[in-house]
């Protein structure tokens, strides 16, 4: 009797409204409210949203949005302080019971992790896997099913909320041959506008492009990169490899503009101290630095550097974050101020 080999497929699960789904099981009465994730949980104060429900988003309340214009749009929301802890357990938990199935799971954050199973009808193993993730954690999850990564990840957004949904070479044109080239995964708005600009309007006419052309335009590497991404091309191979930090971050939101250059480079050292120390937690040196800055009202801007040499001496990751707070025109208002250490890639074997 003859064995039938069973089809590989690339299943993206995604956890609904993650952050909020975990504050409304831990308070059931706001079940159906409009709930808002972020900072302190104080609108009054400054930070930015972190998530929000379904019920904030009919009010246009979206992730990276200011506490007080989130509070502006929704003024009954109930407003929440983040609980990272909290979040990485049940993340944990979310994930044991995703490789409780016959399946290689490779986690890419809290909420969302890439499925490399073997299966005649994928759609049964994502209702299964919805099914199971409820019971277990009772989180609502979205499954897209793809025969890459690349169309697993936007097959997901098809699905939610609560859906399962299945992109794949078949179906690829149906789906995204008219929709703009943010609408794939990797694309935002900026590079969004300057297609247009250079013609490539829809991901059909991105993926007739001349490569010669989006190369000239965007880059060697990124401008092929555009054109393969509108044929629905990516990488399909699921590692079960942890899951390792590419940098390490610490910002501060100021309640009150700093206008003094001198007071900018003192929290700026301070932040560099505090990534130092997480570098040093990590084991791994820096090799690159990074600050952001924001300035008010709320324009955020971002340069680094490339260190001489990858280390995890603090007063180096200080120096080198000091000399690129330095690359700012510091004459306006601050609001925030961040640094960013990024690790060195580690060397294929």
């Amino acid at each position: 009797m003859a064995v039938r080999e069973w089809v590989r497929w690339v299943l993206h699960v995604d956890l609904d409204q993650f952050i909020a789904a975990v504050e409304v099981a831990r308070r059931p009465e706001l079940r159906g409210r409009p709930v808002v994730v972020g900072g302190a949980g104080d609108p009054a104060e400054r930070a930015v949203v972190a998530t929000a429900s379904y019920e904030a988003r009919a009010f246009g309340i979206r992730s990276g949005m200011p506490l007080r214009t989130a509070a502006k749009r929704c003024p009954d929301a109930i407003f929440l302080a983040t609980d990272a802890p909290a979040y990485q357990e049940v993340s944990d938990r979310v994930m044991a019971t995703l490789r409780e199935f016959p399946v290689v799971v490779e986690v890419l954050g809290w909420d969302e992790a890439f499925l490399g199973a073997g299966t005649e009808d994928p759609e049964a193993l994502a209702a299964d896997i919805r099914r199971v993730v409820a019971e277990e954690t009772g989180l609502s999850c979205s499954v897209g099913i793809g025969d890459d990564k690349l169309r697993a990840k936007l097959a997901t957004g098809f699905a939610k909320p609560a859906g399962i949904f299945r992109l794949v070479q078949d179906n690829w044109w149906d789906v995204m041959a008219e929709r703009p080239p943010d609408a794939l995964w990797g694309i935002g708005a900026k590079t969004t506008k300057k297609l247009a600009e250079a013609g490539y309007r829809t991901v059909l006419e991105l993926a007739g492009a001349d490569p010669a052309d989006l190369a000239a335009r965007f880059g060697p590497k990124l401008g092929p990169w555009y054109r393969l991404l509108a044929g629905g091309i990516g990488d399909d191979e699921v590692t079960a490899t942890p899951y390792v930090a590419r940098s390490r971050s610490r910002e501060t939101t100021f309640q009150r503009n700093l206008t003094h250059p001198g007071i900018m480079a003192a929290e700026v050292a301070a932040l560099a101290k505090r990534v130092s120390r997480d570098v040093v937690d990590e084991g791994r040196p820096a090799a690159r630095i990074a600050v952001k800055v924001r300035f008010a009202p709320f324009h955020t801007h971002v340069h680094s550097v490339t260190l001489p040499a990858p280390t995890s001496d603090p007063a180096e990751i200080e120096k080198a974050a000091l000399a690129v707070l330095g690359m700012f025109d510091l004459g306006r208002p601050v609001r925030l101020l961040g640094v960013r250490a990024e690790f060195a890639t580690p060397a294929s074997p």
